[in-house]
C-alpha cells in the first residue's frame, strides 16, 4: 500500500487501492505494505486450537480499524443494489477510458460509505484524496486540493452537506467543467483567473441528503442510497471480521452479536471486539454463545440492541409521562440528557423498531415499548395526564 504525503492540509492522500486509517487522520508511511492477507496470518495466529485468544499476540483497535474494511465490491457484504448499480458504472467508465460520473453516497452512519469510497479507487486503480464538509471552510482550502489532483484522481469529501457554501460554489464549476475561477485583488480591481484541471471524480458522502442544496446534488451522475443491513448480513460481516481479528467465533455467538447491531456493520465491529475483551479478560479467551451474551449484558446492549438510554428514554416514557404524549424537551430532562442527544441518537432507532412515534403532540410509547420493558399500560403509573412543549 502506497502512501503519498499530504501535509498540506487536513485532509489525506493514499495511493491506488490503499485504504487509510479511519477518521481522516493526516496519512504516514507506517502502515505501507501491509495487505490484508499479511493482516490475516499475523492476526490468525493469536486464536489457539482450542479457540482461545492470546491477548499478547493481539494488534490493537487502531491498527485493525482499517484491516476490517473491505477492498474491492466482491468483498463488500451487503448493499447488493448499490453494489451492482456501482459496479456499472465504474465498469462502463473503465470501458469508455473515461473518468466516472461524480458519485453520492447517501444513508446513515456507520453502513460503509467511506469503504465505498475507497473500494471506488481501487477499482478504478486510482489515488484517492480524503477529506471532510467542515474542513473545507474557505474556497482556496479547495482550490488548493483540485489545483493538485492528477487526471482520474478520486476525490472523496465526507459529510459533504457540511462544505462552507464560498467552497461548495467553487465546487460547481469543477465538477461540470474541471476547472476553478481563482479571484485575485480585492474591490473593484479584482480579477478572475480561470485555472484548468485534471479531470477527477468526486465521491461525496453525506448522512443527511436532504440539507445538499439543489445545485449541488444536481450535478451527482449517480446517487447510492444506502440502507440498514439484515442480520443475515451483519453475520457474514461479522464472521469476516472475526477471521481478520483472529477470534474463533462461532456463528450462533456470531448471530447473536449481528442481532443486537441495529443494522449498522460499524456497530457490529464494535461489539465484536467488546465481546473479546470480554473473552480475553474473564473466560479465558473462548468466545462463544454464551459469552457473547454475558459480555453484551456487561456493556448495556440487550437483545434488540437498545442501550442504557434508549431503555431509559422509554422507561421514562412509559412511567413518568403514561405513555405520552410528551415533548421532546420535557422527556431530555427527565433522562437527564440534551434533546439533540435523544432526537439524533435514540429516537432514530426506537423509531424504526415501533417502540415509539412522533407525533404534532410530542412523543408516544406503542404497545411494543411497554411489552420490551414487561409494563402493562393499564397498570397505572405516576402520570396520566398530556405533557408537550410549546414549540412542537
Amino acid at each position: 500500500m502506497t502512501v503519498a504525503d499530504s501535509s498540506d492540509g487536513p485532509d489525506a492522500t493514499v495511493g491506488s487501492g490503499a485504504i487509510p486509517e479511519p477518521e481522516f487522520a493526516e496519512s504516514t508511511g507506517s502502515s505501507e505494505d501491509t495487505g490484508r492477507s499479511e493482516r490475516t496470518r499475523s492476526t490468525a495466529g493469536a486464536a489457539s486450537a482450542e479457540g482461545q485468544l492470546d491477548p499478547s499476540r493481539l494488534p490493537g483497535d487502531a491498527e485493525v480499524e482499517a484491516s476490517l474494511r473491505p477492498r474491492t465490491l466482491s468483498e463488500f457484504v451487503g448493499q447488493v443494489r448499490v453494489r451492482e448499480q456501482l459496479e456499472l458504472v465504474l465498469s462502463a467508465a473503465k470501458l469508455r477510458g473515461a473518468v466516472p460520473d461524480h458519485i453520492l453516497l447517501a444513508g446513515p452512519p456507520g453502513l460503509g460509505k467511506t469503504s465505498l469510497a475507497m473500494i471506488i479507487a481501487a477499482e478504478l486503480g486510482a489515488a484517492i484524496r480524503l477529506t471532510s464538509g467542515p474542513a473545507l471552510e474557505r474556497a482556496g482550502d479547495l482550490a488548493a486540493m483540485l489545483s493538485n489532483l492528477v487526471e482520474g484522481d478520486v476525490l472523496f469529501i465526507d459529510e459533504i452537506h457540511r462544505i462552507a457554501r464560498p467552497a461548495e460554489e467553487m465546487l460547481y464549476l469543477a465538477m461540470e467543467d474541471f476547472r476553478v475561477d481563482v479571484m485575485v485583488g480585492k474591490g473593484p480591481g479584482a480579477t478572475s483567473i480561470p485555472l484548468e484541471i485534471a479531470p477527477f471524480t468526486l465521491v461525496g458522502a453525506t448522512t443527511r441528503s436532504g440539507q445538499l442544496t439543489s445545485p449541488l446534488r444536481d450535478r451527482f451522475g449517480f446517487t447510492a442510497h444506502m440502507e440498514f443491513y439484515s442480520p443475515a448480513e451483519l453475520l457474514k460481516v461479522i464472521i469476516r471480521s472475526a477471521g481478520i481479528l483472529g477470534i474463533a467465533l462461532p456463528p450462533d455467538a456470531g448471530a447473536e452479536i449481528a442481532k443486537r447491531s441495529r443494522g449498522t456493520p460499524r456497530i457490529a465491529n464494535r461489539l465484536l471486539r467488546r465481546v473479546r475483551d470480554f473473552a480475553e479478560v474473564r473466560a479465558g479467551g473462548v468466545a462463544n454463545l454464551a459469552v457473547a451474551r454475558a459480555a453484551l449484558k456487561v456493556y448495556d446492549v440487550d437483545e434488540l440492541g437498545l442501550d442504557r438510554l434508549d431503555r431509559a428514554v422509554l422507561t421514562a416514557l412509559c412511567k413518568s409521562f403514561g405513555g405520552g404524549p410528551v415533548g421532546l424537551t420535557t422527556l431530555a430532562v427527565a433522562v437527564g440528557e440534551e434533546p439533540t442527544t435523544v432526537e439524533e441518537v435514540c429516537e432514530p432507532f426506537l423509531v424504526r423498531l415501533g417502540m415509539l412515534a412522533r407525533t404534532p403532540r410530542g412523543r408516544i410509547a406503542t404497545p411494543l415499548a411497554w411489552s420490551h420493558l414487561g409494563l402493562d399500560p393499564r397498570s397505572g403509573v405516576a402520570f396520566t395526564g398530556v405533557l408537550f412543549d410549546d414549540d412542537e
